[in-house]
Parts: structure tokens; sequence; C-alpha cells
């Protein structure tokens, strides 16, 4: 169940972003009707991975990773049901509004940053059809794609060893190989959006 809205103050300030959508999306009590897909991919197409520590000309978006994830969990779980294939593509949408924090930092922000980030992803969830929490097992099942995700990103892009890859993320089942390609910004953003649209299609019975 998301965490209830907090009360805003008539003098607090302003806590809404403007979207290129032109969307106003209050970020203290995010309503799913102020969220668009393109916005979320506008956005995370220009969030990079990594903090962008990684090798070439391109940051490795997190739009692009959400791509990637989705291949990883139909590999692993074919049958899985459209809903939470839409999910996995979803999994990192509240980063267009608060960027990819990596974990430590995450941690050291404390409870309340994981109940601003838990009303985000109820809000984007909701807006396209799935239950504001996601069920335990689909959301491993999302983790598990994303973990193996991360280690082919820190083997192939951002300078980890194979055994740290291994030690930190562990190691992929045999069968499975990513190359990891750093798309141009416009190119992963119409990537994302191109197979978004086809996977809620596909839930949508399209």
């Amino acid at each position: 169940m998301a965490a209830a809205p907090r009360k805003k103050s008539k003098d607090a300030p302003r806590a809404w972003q403007r979207m290129i959508s032109g969307r106003r999306l209050d970020l203290l009590d995010p309503s799913p009707f102020d969220v668009e897909i393109e916005d979320i991919a506008h956005g995370i197409a220009r969030v990079a991975r990594w903090n962008g520590q990684t090798k070439g000309d391109h940051a490795f978006s997190v739009a692009e990773h959400s791509v990637v994830v989705l291949d990883i969990l139909e590999h692993l779980y074919p049958d899985i049901d459209d809903k939470w294939r839409v999910a996995a593509l979803l999994h990192d949408a509240s980063e267009y509004v608060i960027g990819d924090m990596i974990s430590p930092f995450k941690a050291a922000l404390g409870v309340n940053y994981r109940e601003f980030e838990d009303r985000l992803e109820a809000a984007i969830q909701l807006r396209f059809g799935l239950p504001p929490k996601l069920p335990a097992e689909v959301k491993r099942k999302i983790k598990r794609a994303d973990v193996m995700c991360a280690y082919f990103e820190a083997t192939q892009i951002a300078g980890f060893s194979h055994a740290e890859s291994v030690k930190f993320f562990g190691r992929p089942p045999a069968g499975l190989e990513i190359t990891i390609e750093p798309l141009p910004v416009k190119q992963a953003q119409q990537l994302y959006l191109d197979r978004f649209e086809a996977v809620l299609a596909a839930f949508e019975g399209r």
C-alpha cells in the first residue's frame, strides 16, 4: 500500500515539476493523471547509469537499461504475463524525476527517500493499469533480471573486473549473453518508447 500523501502548507516551497509535455507533477503527492510515457522516456533517456562513469562516446541510459532488463526477464521467464513485462520497463521509471541514485546513497538518505520513491512508483504503475504495489514474486523476478543486467554493464562499460562483477552481482546463468552498446539519447528514447508501446499493446489486447 502506498504511503499516505503529505499535508502541504500554503507557505511551502514549490514541490512540483513541469514536464516536457506540459504536465505539472506534484512531487509530494504524485497523481497517475500527470504521468505520461513520453515524459518518462524523455527523462530516463537522459539519465546515465553508473553516474556516467562508463566507457564510450555515450552514457548508458536508464531507458536503454530498462529495455535490456526486459530482454533478460523474457529470457529467464518466457511465459511471464504481459502486464509484468510492462512493469519491467517501468521498474526504474521514477528516475525520470529523481535521477539514478546509486544504492549506497539511497541507503544514506534513509526511509523518507524510500517513501517518496514508493509514492512515485505507485502513481506510475497505476497510470498504466498495474497495481500500485507489485507482487513480491514479480518484484523478485524483475530484480533478478536487473542485477544480471548490472553484471553485464559492470564488466563491459563500468570498469569492473569479472571477479568484481561476480562478487557484487553474481554470475549470470549459462547461455545468457548480453552486449551492452550505449546509444545516443534520441535513439535510446525511441527504443524505449517503441518497446513500451509494443508491450503495452499486448497487455491491453490491442
